[in-house]
């Protein structure tokens, strides 16, 4: 088994930035992509970003260009940076993550994560 869990949510004003992070922890030997996704009340939870084994990312369109994903595989730690906040980033922010005996799924599909943290909120406002 293995637990993810959040940090860096909350407030923040229009036109900066966030940094969240999520710790892996448990059987992370087992982990293949992981991934960032949002989720707005009443809608489908979307992919933010995603990055493979072999650091490979994908992004959401509507994040490109204002977005990084990285992970630590030593401290099992995946990170978000996001910048140009608006209105529209306002979401329940998770960290997910694939096995990776499989090879690596879709990144854009959340069935394919097996592993879920709590979710971090964040709220763009000013």
């Amino acid at each position: 088994q293995v637990q993810l869990v959040e940090s860096g949510g909350g407030l923040a004003q229009p036109g900066t930035s966030l940094n969240l992070s999520c710790v892996a922890s448990g059987r992370t030997d087992t982990l293949g992509a992981m991934a960032w996704f949002r989720q707005v009340q009443g809608k489908e939870r979307e992919l933010v970003a995603a990055i493979t084994p072999d650091d490979r990312t994908q992004y959401a369109d509507s994040v490109t260009g204002r977005s990084a994903i990285s992970r630590n595989m030593a401290k099992d730690t995946l990170y978000l940076q996001l910048s140009g906040l608006s209105s529209e980033d306002t979401a329940v922010y998770f960290c997910a993550a694939q096995t990776r005996f499989a090879g690596t799924r879709p990144l854009r599909v959340a069935a394919y994560y097996r592993y879920w943290g709590q979710g971090t909120q964040i709220t763009v406002s000013s």
